[in-house]
């Protein structure tokens, strides 16, 4: 079986970490797996990059400058909604006609247009498509967030600043509409909350979804010498370190705000951990936000070497998340792969991933307070090795690389079937 992965970018974000780690996973277990990507960011033979065309990058401009002059012009969230306007043709690509199955993953901002996707499904070749957020079954939005119209027509969009009947939201929903209505693509959801939240969209409510989560490299992931790696990254051996990540760590969505609330509770509550708890960031944007934690900062700024990320992960002895919305996040896997519980906030996927009080601590949403409490538990647990020892474990029944491989083999021999 040959299977051709689609994603727009080879390693930047989590959508493009995980279609990578499902290429690896397949072309380990008996599968031919290559990926198509917008961008390129390894030598790796099995991925491609397509290159645009002088018009191709000039109607991904157009198209980015409709949702501008949609969003009024503003920055402020401007790359929270796609319209799949634009997109390159895979089907002229020749790994498009050698291959089996056809597998989206995170295919926005210039990748695929609908009406790219619409020649796919007219190839007859078999379609899967791993849902990553909710963008294929809203209209523009990547997460709705409180909005539930995309449960009946979306429309009315509350992310535009002149909502209406007719506003962009409801002109893409409709068109996606129309695709869909035609289109034999079966659809798996990373987490089970994006699986029910997709079931109950007018989009996707007849169509098969099915929840398979992301896999991991057990190999890479894993415990190691926590003396060794806080040695070789310079960081003080005898310290509490907490580790937050995030492609951009300033990101609303992913709930700095709350994290730096928490640890201001934290350092009331516990002012000795002043002198012996420090905070490592991952990610985009650490030095606009060191200077509001209390504790000490050590910001490794974003990089994509996997390696160095486990190392990392090796030196914290907690990893917090405190989202307000997420689907299932790599971070949580790869921390719990490597022995390190996680706090995190009880939404979305998460709650699929941490079994509260046994291999981490899932505090209430919006609720500095309880993140707090849950850093404070953890690390001051008096059995705190088991339940590293309890989180590994469960990382590993769940998520290899083997178990999701099979998963995502059988969903391919069904789509056969279909």
């Amino acid at each position: 079986m040959k299977v051709l992965l689609i994603n727009t970018s080879e390693r930047t974000g989590g959508a493009a970490i995980a279609a990578s780690r499902l290429k690896d996973a397949l072309n380990n277990n008996g599968v031919k797996a290559r990926m198509l990507v917008a961008e390129k960011q390894t030598d790796d033979p099995a991925v491609d990059e397509l290159g645009q065309s002088m018009a191709g990058k000039l109607s991904a401009f157009v198209e980015r400058g409709e949702i501008w002059a949609n969003n009024g012009f503003r920055r402020e969230g401007l790359f929270d909604i796609d319209t799949a306007r634009c997109g390159v043709d895979i089907t002229r690509h020749p790994w498009f006609a050698d291959s089996d199955v056809i597998h989206l993953h995170w295919v926005n901002q210039g990748m695929l247009s609908l009406r790219s996707i619409r020649r796919m499904v007219e190839s007859g070749k078999k379609i899967v498509w791993t849902m990553h957020d909710m963008w294929p079954f809203t209209g523009i939005c990547h997460y709705a967030k409180s909005c539930s119209r995309f449960k009946e027509r979306c429309h009315s969009c509350p992310l535009l600043p002149h909502p209406s009947p007719h506003d962009l939201a409801a002109r893409v929903y409709d068109r996606k509409l129309r695709l869909y209505r035609k289109a034999g693509i079966f659809f798996v959801a990373c987490s089970e909350w994006l699986q029910n939240e997709a079931k109950d969209s007018a989009l996707l409510g007849d169509k098969s979804i099915i929840n398979i989560p992301n896999a991991i490299n057990t190999q890479v992931y894993r415990p190691r010498s926590k003396a060794e790696a806080r040695d070789q990254l310079h960081l003080p051996l005898n310290h509490h370190l907490l580790l937050f990540s995030a492609f951009k760590l300033t990101s609303h969505i992913k709930g700095i705000d709350l994290l730096t609330e928490a640890a201001k509770i934290l350092a009331d509550r516990h002012p000795e951990l002043l002198d012996t708890l420090g905070i490592m960031l991952v990610g985009q944007e650490g030095e606009l936000i060191s200077d509001a934690l209390p504790f000490r900062v050590y910001d490794f700024g974003y990089f994509e070497d996997e390696h160095k990320m486990a190392q990392i992960y090796n030196a914290a002895d907690v990893f917090v998340i405190p989202s307000r919305k997420d689907n299932l996040p790599n971070t949580i896997v790869e921390a719990m792969t490597s022995g390190v519980p996680c706090v995190a906030t009880a939404v979305g996927g998460i709650p699929q991933m941490i079994e509260h009080k046994r291999n981490g601590y899932l505090a209430r949403p919006e609720n500095p307070d309880d993140l707090a409490h849950g850093i404070e538990w953890l690390l001051l647990h008096d059995q705190k090795g088991m339940i590293d020892t309890m989180a590994r474990g469960f990382a590993i029944s769940h998520y290899s690389e083997h178990s999701i491989a099979m998963k995502y083999m059988d969903v391919y021999e069904k789509v056969g079937n279909m």
